[in-house]
């Protein structure tokens, strides 16, 4: 019987480490997300899995242009530690909240101190109009708009721009809400 319990407690410790392991890894290193929608395509397809490094987060480094990164998308609130710990995947699961869908990839366009405008389908940054080849289409041109990037924010777009949920809905990032850089 004492062999029992003592082979039962050393499980229950290997997997309460684990677990705790995971959730570590998962804050501070690296974590594995699902592309939920076209809005990064031809780059990225729906329900590709991708990793982000969450080193820059942690650190609190900015992201470079061209970065793909994956942000909290509600940007009215501010983010906590305790945000980071039930947005792990085991512990969602655990806690029966399931899968929310508030994590969107992007590519980040504009940094601190940018501004960003859209005239005639075209993007300019800082007067610039960009050179995109990993867009899918040009944009529809639509109402012109212009956004000034506030410091400790990021501007960011879906590759597939007629079809994004980003930066021009949502407004600037904060960096904060920058959850990660796709490894890939």
């Amino acid at each position: 019987m004492k062999k029992w319990v003592k082979e039962i407690s050393g499980w229950g410790a290997s997997i309460v480490l684990g677990f705790l392991l995971s959730i570590v890894i998962g804050i501070f290193i690296i974590q594995p997300y699902k592309v939920d929608g076209y809005s990064m395509e031809p780059t990225l397809n729906n329900n590709q899995r991708i990793f982000a490094w969450k080193i820059n987060h942690v650190l609190d480094k900015s992201p470079k242009y061209g970065d793909i990164v994956i942000i909290d998308s509600r940007v009215d609130r501010s983010r906590s530690f305790w945000d980071d710990i039930k947005e792990q995947p085991l512990v969602s699961l655990l806690s029966g909240e399931g899968k929310k869908e508030i994590f969107y990839v992007k590519r980040v366009i504009g940094l601190p101190g940018d501004t960003i405008e859209v005239k005639d389908g075209k993007l300019f940054r800082n007067g610039t109009v960009l050179h995109e080849p990993y867009i899918k289409e040009e944009m529809v041109a639509g109402t012109e708009q212009s956004w000034e990037v506030p410091v400790g924010h990021v501007f960011v777009m879906g590759d597939n721009r007629n079809n994004s949920k980003d930066s021009r809905m949502i407004g600037p990032v904060p960096l904060d809400h920058v959850m990660g850089i796709d490894s890939f």
